[in-house]
């Protein structure tokens, strides 16, 4: 790998992000709050950082980017997100430890939505919108932006495309990934324009209204409030934010076919009927336990069941209920989804429900091969055949996320933690959802977790967004020999 090629690419990144630090900047100046001059400095630092990466390694571009170039932009510019990202929060005084402030930071780029902080409405408002801007910038993905918006990276950019969008096979829409990039992008910002306005019209300021926006459609679930969407006691804002979160869990690639005149595009995709199919069976399944155990009225119970399934399943972490105290049967359903995740191409998290179909359905292949073993079959997706290559990554993508899993939830027990939270933080994080179970519950947060389970955790944060695999490649040595 071509290591000053990808910071020189990655400086071109920094740059981009120091810019985007000016919305926040002119949300601080017109509430004349706290964050005007920690924002003004860190947008100098990051505009400079930018400059001298790309100015100091500009010889080293090239016309090719490799798979590992590639996929070495993705994790460094994602972990140099998060740094800058962080000094806001660190200059500003919201954090008194960078470790904080980086967790934080990463928690926004990576969608998770997991917070140490402890009060949140007493933070200047310029943090809070630079806290929701950062989700919902790497919603869509922070690469794919600037593919869209920098011809200097449209040759090659497929690399980055791969690397970035989640999910096994990423849906190339247009010829050129500078096109596709543009595309997603265009979609993403429509929704987001929509559900801002309708927020508005059910209540809340421009300031509350975006930042609930990017919140939802980056499957984040940062909030302007320490009760999340709760606090609002809105029926209307809980129906319009539900929408958008399944809207955001859906892949954008038939989002965008449908805008286009496709109609039926959504009942073709299997995935999408399995995804939707789970979402019916979940709330229909948890409204039905909570009803007459926790609420009174079947409205109630389909209201705020619904709510929770879907915040959970689309790993957005908003929440307009407390689902400890719900029966155990509930607390389950929502751990579960927690690792089936959203549908492929989507902003959502966990292992997508693409990659569980496929498991079933080879699954189910195997056990047919035992009864008939001179047949010849093959698994299918939407009457199409499914390499074995796709396949194996996909078993290995599988037991990758159950072995982190395991083996990060015993190094946070070993640091403490008790087990019922160590297991739930961990699956909250690298599926990047938020809130969980025990001491990161939904009325809590992650403040009381040790500063060395903290990094711990920025590490699961960035293995789930990142679909693993580009993550644990920059540890294997053959990836940085010739």
């Amino acid at each position: 790998m071509r290591l000053p090629y990808t910071l020189h690419l990655v400086g071109i990144l920094t740059f981009f992000l120091g810019l985007t630090m000016v919305f926040p900047l002119l949300f601080g100046l017109y509430y004349q709050d706290e964050s005007v001059m920690p924002l003004l400095k860190s947008m100098a630092v990051t505009l400079g950082s930018g400059l001298v990466l790309y100015f100091v390694f500009r010889s080293a571009r090239g016309e090719i980017m490799s798979h590992r170039e590639g996929m070495g932009v993705v994790a460094i510019g994602w972990t140099a997100a998060g740094f800058f990202g962080a000094l806001p929060y660190y200059w500003g005084g919201v954090f008194s430890t960078f470790a904080d402030a980086f967790f934080e930071s990463i928690s926004g780029f990576t969608t998770t939505g997991a917070s140490v902080l402890m009060n949140i409405e007493i933070v200047p408002r310029g943090f809070l919108f630079w806290r929701s801007l950062t989700q919902w910038l790497g919603g869509m993905g922070i690469i794919v932006l600037s593919l869209a918006i920098l011809p200097l990276l449209g040759v090659g950019g497929m690399q980055l495309y791969k690397a970035e969008v989640p999910g096994p096979v990423p849906d190339k829409l247009k010829p050129r990934i500078r096109d596709t990039a543009m595309v997603l992008w265009k979609v993403y910002l429509l929704f987001s324009a929509a559900e801002t306005l309708l927020l508005m019209l059910g209540g809340m300021n421009l300031f509350e209204a975006l930042c609930h926006t990017f919140g939802t459609m980056a499957t984040g679930g940062f909030s302007t409030q320490n009760a999340s969407i709760g606090s609002y006691h809105s029926p209307y804002i809980d129906t319009v934010v539900i929408l958008f979160m399944l809207f955001a869990g859906i892949n954008f690639s038939l989002h965008y076919q449908f805008l286009k005149g496709d109609l039926r595009v959504f009942w073709r995709n299997p995935e999408f009927r399995f995804f939707m199919g789970a979402v019916v069976i979940f709330v229909l399944t948890v409204s039905f336990n909570v009803y007459h155990t926790v609420y009174e009225t079947c409205s109630e119970a389909l209201r705020f069941g619904a709510f929770q399934v879907i915040s959970i399943i689309t790993t957005t972490g908003y929440t307009t209920a407390d689902f400890e105290k719900w029966p155990s049967l509930s607390q389950n359903i929502l751990l579960f989804c927690m690792f089936l995740g959203a549908s492929a191409g989507s902003t959502g998290g966990g292992m997508k429900c693409l990659r569980i179909m496929l498991l079933l359905k080879h699954s189910y292949k195997q056990l047919f091969c035992l009864i008939h073993p001179h047949a010849v079959t093959q698994v299918k997706l939407g009457g199409r055949p499914v390499s074995n290559e796709v396949l194996h990554s996909i078993w290995g993508y599988f037991m990758l996320y159950l072995g982190l899993f395991i083996v990060c939830s015993f190094l946070l027990a070993a640091m403490g933690v008790d087990v019922v939270t160590s297991f739930a933080a961990v699956a909250a994080t690298i599926g990047n959802i938020g809130p969980g179970l025990g001491m990161v519950g939904p009325t809590d947060n992650y403040a009381h977790i040790p500063v060395l389970g903290k990094w711990l955790l920025i590490l699961c944060m960035l293995l789930g967004r990142l679909e693993i695999y580009t993550v644990l490649v920059l540890f294997v040595p053959e990836f940085w020999r010739k």
